[in-house]
C-alpha cells in the first residue's frame, strides 16, 4: 500500500509570537477520509522556515497571498514571475514597513476605489478576498512579503508559479472561502461569543459530514474537537479548513491549477 502524504495546513501570520503564533494542522489523507493528527503553534518566523526545509514529502495550503495585482507589478517594474517579483520587492523594501509605504505612496496616486486592487483570482467566486496590497487591518500584504519569500528561499515547489523540490509542495490556501461555503457568512472567529463558538462546532460537523463540496470527510477526535472549537480566535480552525483544501488539491494530477494562471499573481485553491 501507499504510504500517504503527509499534509499541512498553516494559518500564517507576518509577526507571530507566543501569544499569536503560526498555526499548523497536520494530517493524511485516507480515501475521501482527512485524518487529523495534530495542531501544532510556531511562534517565531524561524520555527516557520524550519517547517519549510523538513524534508518531503510534503503537501501544504498556506494562507497568505503568493502573488500580488498584475496592475502594481507592472507599474513597479518588479518582473514577471513569482521569484523575479519578490526578490525585486525586497530588494527595494528592507522590511515591512517599507514595503506599506511603497504601496501607499502608490495607492494614493490612483482613483479612490482603485488604491487596493485585486487579483483576478480574488474575485473568481462570491467570497471575495483581501487585496493582497492591504497592509492594515487584516496585513495581507506583509504576509506575502514575509511568507513567499520564504517558500522561494527554502525552495519549495508553488504549482503554475515555480518549480522547485518536487517532493515539497506548496499551494495558496483560502479557508474563509471554505467556512463560507460550509455555514455561509456566519462569523465564527476572532470572538468568544456564544453564537460564534456554536458556529464553529457547526463547520466541524459540516467537515466531518463531507460538506462543502470538496469530497472529503474529516475525521477528528473529541479533544481535537474540542480543542478547535474552543480557540476563540479561530486559528486552529483556519489551519483545519487549509489542511482539508491541501487535501483536495494533493489529489489531483495538475494540483487544481486553473488555466491561465498568471505567473506573478497566482491562484487560491479550491473547486
Amino acid at each position: 500500500m501507499n504510504t500517504p502524504i503527509p499534509l499541512l495546513g498553516v494559518d500564517f501570520s507576518a509577526a507571530p509570537s507566543r501569544r499569536k503564533p503560526i498555526t499548523v494542522a497536520r494530517g493524511c489523507r485516507e480515501g475521501p477520509v482527512l485524518r487529523l493528527l495534530g495542531i501544532d503553534a510556531l511562534p517565531t518566523l524561524a520555527d516557520f522556515e524550519r517547517l519549510l526545509a523538513a524534508p518531503g514529502p510534503w503537501f501544504g495550503a498556506l494562507d497568505f497571498p503568493f502573488g500580488l495585482p498584475r496592475v502594481f507589478v507592472d507599474a513597479q517594474a518588479l518582473g514577471g514571475d513569482a521569484d523575479s517579483v519578490i526578490a525585486a520587492l525586497r530588494a527595494r523594501c528592507p522590511d515591512r514597513m517599507a514595503l506599506r509605504a511603497l504601496v501607499d505612496a502608490w495607492g494614493n496616486g490612483r482613483p479612490r476605489g482603485q488604491r487596493l486592487p485585486h487579483r483576478a483570482t480574488d474575485t473568481a467566486q462570491a467570497t471575495v478576498s483581501t487585496s493582497p496590497l492591504q497592509t492594515r487591518y487584516v496585513p495581507v500584504g506583509l504576509m506575502y512579503y514575509e511568507g513567499l519569500a520564504r517558500l522561494v528561499a527554502a525552495d519549495v515547489s508553488l504549482p503554475g508559479l515555480r518549480r522547485g523540490d518536487s517532493a515539497r509542495i506548496a499551494v495558496e490556501g483560502y479557508p474563509g472561502r471554505l467556512a463560507v461555503a460550509l455555514i455561509g457568512r456566519r462569523p465564527y472567529k476572532n470572538a468568544a461569543a456564544a453564537e460564534r463558538l456554536i458556529a464553529r462546532k457547526d463547520v466541524l460537523d459540516a467537515l466531518e459530514q463531507g460538506r462543502g463540496g470538496l469530497g472529503l470527510r474529516l475525521r477528528a477526535t473529541h479533544a481535537q474537537r474540542d480543542a478547535i472549537a474552543a480557540d476563540a480566535s479561530g486559528d486552529r480552525l483556519d489551519a483545519l479548513l487549509c489542511l482539508m483544501q491541501a487535501a483536495w488539491a494533493q489529489a489531483r494530477s495538475d494540483h487544481g491549477v486553473p488555466a491561465g494562471v498568471d505567473p506573478v499573481e497566482g491562484w487560491i485553491v479550491g473547486p
